[in-house]
Parts: structure tokens; sequence; C-alpha cells
């Protein structure tokens, strides 16, 4: 922060008559401006916007007689319709189980006195660090027969049975797990906008803790749910690895399955037809973003006060009884899975019990000497670096335009750039496809088939992921400090560097750590993407699977988590060390 000697110096700077008109005019600092938000915006329009604008288009290009023949094709087709309502279905239901696990756990680890909450809201967001398929395979693994569990004596697996999570029941269970975290997140939020007061006043006049958190905090916290439960909505509908390996065995198709199907099987000829199935799925997000956009600003007005934090209640002698069933309920969906996939890693084969005679690690050695499987780790690590890369480097500059020097066109880019990651993966790989599938004009290069179609749907898939840490830097920046650059002479580029990096650069390198575990871990993108030479880790573990290898998924999967957990490691000893502000990270308390 300057001394007041430095600000009545830069005062004195501006008053000179040639201090001002440097001010006043156009100037070079100008143009770097200028020609910096050229560049951000060149970025965010060719990898986010232009894809999307390529799908709408497709929706449209075929006039309204050719559009009414493919939507009545598809009105006919009794799959897609099926496919339609069971996104709706398995949508709502999952939001359901999403909204009371996500809920509950928020209200237990955030209003009571709970210990070892740190560890607990790790829990409470694992779903969050393991990726869908991979969630998945481990829940099958831990409900089918190879599993740990059905060794426990009285415990024995129904000779002849299929996996009970096969079908509706398991893809809205699982699903519901899965994004339980959003609601969580949102309404760990809206306890911490309460204000401590209120709940005294509530105290004194004689409420107690249960009349007080359905009579009082519910209601007040309804916008939070809301707002949660929308999210969990929207990724429920645009869920690939959860539908894919517990929906199509199942014959419970999905729309995003649904386009999958269709694409695999019929190549390009259906493009018209999924892209108008890819747009009735936008369309759906677009509902629910809405909803959870309205939500959070009426949240923000109802919650937003100042005073002391919230207090715990204190549980007093009965504290153990809600421990012990916030730990059963965490280690049932965070823990149990994970070591289910661990122990079918190291089985013999499907069906063998693991013994201390005859646990193997011959599934590793195997994947990892798979050519297939190296070349995926390989392409899913240079596929992550370079897009966590690419957003950071675009997401300081971004953040800095449009926080500090509050450039419209930055502020409608940053709204721009969160379209890709809100929508389904599907719809933007759709997206791709269209705008892709012909050589590029002038260069004539063909993007459509090769690794650099998954790297540039990635660039604009996770900007998003990048950018937020990067604004909350920038909103530490005392604004006095990049005025009395400005004032004292220095152009753009240098009071990005000298002014603005230092501030933003550690939050965006945790937004980076984000964009890493999100892609390499991807596999909603990449299923219609890939090509032979391009596999990545998703698609590897989901074409093992399918093949009906699950010991070798399960070995890739635990090297794919080991991998994931410890970058979250990483970041968080990151964060830590910089000093950041809670928030950063997701899982931070």
């Amino acid at each position: 922060m300057p001394s007041r000697d430095e600000e009545e110096g830069a005062r004195s700077h501006v008053t000179r008559p040639g201090a001002l008109r440097r001010l006043t005019r156009p100037g070079a600092g100008d143009r770097q401006e200028g020609l910096l938000l050229g560049l951000v915006a060149a970025f965010v329009l060719l990898f986010c916007l232009l894809p999307l604008l390529r799908l709408f288009a497709e929706v449209f290009a075929a006039g309204p007689a050719e559009g009414l023949e493919i939507a009545r094709d598809l009105l006919d087709n009794r799959f897609a319709r099926q496919a339609v309502i069971n996104t709706l279905e398995a949508g709502l239901l999952s939001t359901l189980v999403s909204v009371l696990l996500g809920a509950g756990l928020a209200l237990a680890i955030g209003l009571t006195d709970l210990r070892a909450k740190a560890l607990l809201t790790f829990l409470a967001l694992m779903p969050l660090l393991i990726p869908a398929q991979i969630a998945a395979l481990a829940w099958l693994e831990l409900i089918g027969p190879s599993s740990f569990l059905w060794q426990l004596p009285g415990l024995d697996y129904p000779a002849g049975s299929r996996n009970p999570l096969y079908g509706r029941e398991g893809v809205v269970i699982l699903m519901g797990v899965e994004h339980a975290p959003m609601v969580f997140l949102t309404v760990r939020a809206g306890l911490r906008a309460l204000p401590d007061e209120l709940i005294e006043a509530a105290r004194a006049a004689g409420a107690r803790p249960l009349r007080l958190t359905f009579g009082i905090l519910l209601p007040l916290l309804r916008p939070a749910l809301l707002a949660g439960a929308a999210l969990a909505f929207v990724s429920a509908i645009g869920n690939f690895g959860v539908p894919a390996l517990l929906g199509i065995p199942g014959r419970y198709t999905m729309l995003t399955t649904f386009i999958y199907q269709r694409l695999n099987g019929f190549g390009p000829s259906v493009l018209g037809e999924v892209a108008l199935l890819a747009a009735l799925l936008a369309l759906f997000a677009a509902v629910g973003l809405a909803v959870q956009a309205a939500a959070g600003r009426r949240g923000k007005l109802s919650l937003e006060r100042g005073g002391r934090v919230l207090q715990p209640f204190p549980l007093g002698a009965g504290r153990w009884r809600l421990e012990a069933a916030v730990w059963s309920l965490l280690i049932l969906t965070g823990v149990l899975p994970l070591l289910a996939l661990l122990n079918s890693s190291i089985a013999q084969a499907l069906g063998v019990a693991v013994t201390l005679e005859t646990a193997t690690l011959r599934h590793y050695a195997d994947v990892i000497a798979n050519q297939v499987t190296a070349r995926a780790f390989v392409n899913s690590t240079l596929l992550a670096a370079l897009a966590a890369l690419s957003c950071v480097l675009v997401s300081i500059p971004l953040a800095y335009l449009a926080v500090v020097r509050r450039r419209a066109l930055a502020r409608l880019l940053t709204l721009v750039s969160d379209a890709p990651y809100a929508l389904p993966g599907i719809v933007l790989s759709i997206a791709c496809i269209l705008l892709y599938l012909r050589p590029l004009p002038l260069l004539e290069i063909s993007l459509y088939g090769s690794f650099w179609i998954l790297a540039v749907a990635y660039l604009g898939r996770f900007l998003a992921l990048a950018l937020r840490p990067a604004i909350s830097g920038v909103e530490q920046l005392d604004p006095r400090l990049e005025e009395a650059a400005q004032i004292a002479g220095a152009r753009g580029w240098r009071r990005l560097r000298d002014i603005v990096l230092p501030l933003a650069a550690p939050p965006a390198a945790a937004g980076g750590m984000l964009v890493f575990m999100a892609a390499f871990n991807e596999l909603t993108v990449s299923a219609l993407l890939w090509s032979a030479g391009s596999e990545t880790l998703g698609v590897v573990i989901f074409a093992l699977y399918d093949e009906g290898n699950s010991n070798a998924a399960a070995a890739v999967s635990v090297l794919t988590v080991i991998v994931t957990l410890a970058i979250a490691a990483a970041a968080t000893a990151f964060v830590r060390w910089t000093k950041m502000p809670r928030g950063v990270l997701p899982w931070q308390t």
C-alpha cells in the first residue's frame, strides 16, 4: 500500500498539465490494454462461443421444413422419447437424493460442534474429486459378486443375479451421491452468511435447536438449497459416466448415452438429429442454470449481512450419536467404494476372493505395459497440462480487465466462458464435431479425429474453473495501488506484471490445479471426440469395463485416483503456503 507521501506525490504529479494529458488521451497504455483485451476476447470467442454458435446454427440451418421433419422423426422414435423421459426422471430423483445428503451433511457439520470437521468436509466433498465413471465402477465392485462385503459372516451374494445397481435405481442413487457436494457447498455458503445475532435472539426467545433449525434456519436457507438443487439437476442430466456404466447394461437410456449410441452406431449421418437432441439438453440445463442464478440473487439479498459468524450448537453428551451417524454415512459413500475398487484391482480374476495368498499386482503390470493405457496416461497428462496452463494464462488478464479495469466486454467474456462448463459436456462434444468436421478454412487442416480436437474442447470446457479463483485473487487488490501505478506512468503490461500478477498468480495457479484434476479424468467430452492414438484415461477405463476386463479397469482407476488425490494434496499445501483466502479450493473448511 502506498504511503501518504507517495499518494500526495502522485496527486501532485497528476495535477501537472502533462500528467493530465497522459491520463486522458489514448496512449501506449491504452493500446496495450486494448491489445490484451483483444487477445483474451479471441481466446474466449474461438474456444468457448464459436462451437456453441455452430451447434445452434446447425439446428436452424436446415430450415423450418427439414427441422420439423427431424423433430417429427425424433418424436416418432420411442427410444428417443424414452431417453428424454428418463433424463428428466433421473435428473429430478437424483437431485432429491443430492439435497437430502448434501443439505443434511452441511447442517450437521456446519451447525454443530462435531469434531474433526476438516476431515469430515473432505470426505463429504470426495465425490467431487472422483470422476463419475470411476465412482460408478467402484460402486459396482462394492455391490458386485467379487466384493469383500460378501466374505463377511452371514452374507452371501445371490447366485445368478445381476448387479442391483444396473438400471434406474442405481443411476438415481449414484448420481445423487455424486452431486451431493454441490448442495453441500451452497448450503455451507448460506450458513456462513447467517449472522450469529439471529440465532442468539431465537435462543433468547426459547427456541430449541430442532425448532430453530426447521423453523428459522431452513426457511432462510431456501435460496441456497434451491441453487444447490439446480446445480445438481444440471450436472445429473449432463452426466455420462454413471448412465454409461449403470444405465446401458440396465437398459435405462438417458439423453447423453442415447446421443453417444446414435453417433457410434450411425456416424455423421445423424449429426442433425443429435444436434437437435443436444440443443434440447442445453435447454434443460439453461432452465436449471436460470433457477440457480435467480436463487443465488435472492439468497444474496436475504442472507448477506454483517455481524459475527454463526456459532455451532453444542451437542453435549449426545454428540457421539451424530458423529457415529455422519462417519458411517461418509465411510459408506466415500471410503468403502474405493476400498472395493482396490480389492478388485488386486484380485486374481472376477469372482475370486482376495486373500494374502491370492492377491496379485498382475493387473497393474499389465496396464502399465499395455501401449494403449500408457498412451492414454500420456495423452491425459498432456491435455490436462495444456488446458491448465492455457486457462491460467488467459484467466489472469481476463480477471484483471473485468474486475479492476471494469471493461464491459471483459465482464461479458467472463459470462461467456461459463457456458461450456455449465452445459453438459456432450453438448460441447457435438458442437466441436460440427465445427471441426471439415478442414479449417485457408489452412486445409482437419482437427476431427485428431488429438487437437480434444485440446480445443478442453480449452473451452475448463476456462471457467481457472477464472473463478483468478477473479477471487484480483478482488483482493487494493484499487489505490493500481491507480497510483497508472498515475506514475506505468503502462498496461507493467501494471499487470508488477501489481496484479503477484496477487492473482497464486489463486490462478490453484485454479490451474483444479483444471488439471478435472481434465486428467475427463470422459464426457472425450467419449465422442477420441480416436485411435488419442485415447484418454476416462475412455480407456470405460472401454476396459465394457469389454469385461473389470480388474484392469479397476487397476487404471486406482492409479488415476492416486494421481488425483496427490494433486489435491499439493493444491491444499500450496494454498496454505501462499496464505490464500478461504474458499479458493472447494474442499477447504
